[in-house]
């Protein structure tokens, strides 16, 4: 039941919550996130698992389907709209499935995260395959939009991951994975926004940045495969090329235009002396890695 779950439990440290001097209300809230990032450690197998099985789903040409309701749902949302931008990759690639639709984005919609039929049709909506995995984000871990969506993503043979923060829980039946960090009762009594909130989004920054290093999609520490498509982001792509070739900031500026904006494709035209064509080709070879690339083929380097 509801009222047993660990995200549902009263928190003893803020039972005199609205007595509390502002200064002290800040510590309380502080000293009680602090345990979200033991909690998230506590699941560093799993969580190093699911990174493993995103990014053997996407080589193979499978997507990263996030489903969650309310914060879970926007949280996942939040996380999939990120990745084209910092690490290059097609807006279908990662996709954010949230209860009620974007308008939910904004605006609570009520009831339908209860709703069974929504979240089956939410993913079957999208043609889903047995190359896909779908992270079900659930604080609670019972939540019925959600469940649907991870049976009808079972269905098909795709991968399931279940993120929730209790144990046991209703998601782990439907998952592959489950990452259960229990970060235990909120300040606020089942306001799961909160530790439970903070949680998810821990997890889901290392699920995408996992899968995307893993994926080639950094060299380095480096965002290799950055779009440059605002003043900020072509100036860090110009500052990344400065630094990555040993040139000029005018020789990068010049040398980016010449390659479409593709950092990576002018690393190895600087470095190897290559045309854009054969430094694309190269990548291509290298499934898209930027340091194997630079190693292999004609006038490779030694990185070590």
């Amino acid at each position: 039941m509801l009222k047993d779950l660990t995200t549902e439990s009263k928190n003893a440290a803020s039972t005199d919550l609205d007595t509390l001097s502002t200064l002290k209300l800040v510590e309380l809230i502080n000293s009680e996130d602090a345990k979200v990032v033991i909690a998230v450690a506590s699941e560093s197998g799993a969580i190093a698992e699911a990174i493993d099985s995103i990014a053997a789903c996407i080589r193979k040409g499978g997507r990263l389907i996030y489903v969650g309701a309310g914060t879970s749902g926007r949280l996942g949302v939040l996380d999939a709209v990120e990745c084209p931008p910092t690490f290059g990759t097609p807006p279908e690639q990662i996709v954010g499935v949230m209860a009620g639709g974007y308008a939910a984005l904004v605006k609570a919609v009520e009831g339908i995260e209860d709703s069974h039929e929504s979240g089956r049709a939410a993913l079957e909506s999208l043609g889903l395959n047995e190359k896909d995995c779908v992270v079900g984000i659930s604080a609670s871990g019972r939540t019925p939009f959600v469940l649907a969506a991870m049976k009808c993503a079972q269905k098909v043979g795709a991968i399931t991951i279940g993120f929730c923060c209790n144990k046991p829980s209703e998601i782990e039946s439907c998952s592959n994975i489950i990452i259960s960090p229990v970060v235990g009762p909120e300040v606020i009594s089942g306001s799961t926004r909160l530790k439970a909130g903070t949680a998810t989004k821990l997890v889901l920054n290392m699920l995408t940045t996992g899968a995307m290093v893993r994926l080639g999609k950094t060299f380095g520490n480096t965002m290799v495969d950055v779009q440059a498509t605002n003043n900020k982001l072509r100036q860090r792509a110009n500052r990344m090329l400065v630094d990555l070739a040993g040139i000029s900031s005018k020789e990068a500026a010049t040398l980016l235009d010449c390659c479409e904006g593709e950092l990576k494709t002018a690393v190895v035209v600087s470095r190897l002396k290559l045309g854009p064509e054969v430094a694309r080709q190269m990548l291509l070879q290298a499934q898209g890695s930027l340091r194997v690339a630079l190693t292999s083929g004609p006038g490779g380097e030694s990185l070590s």
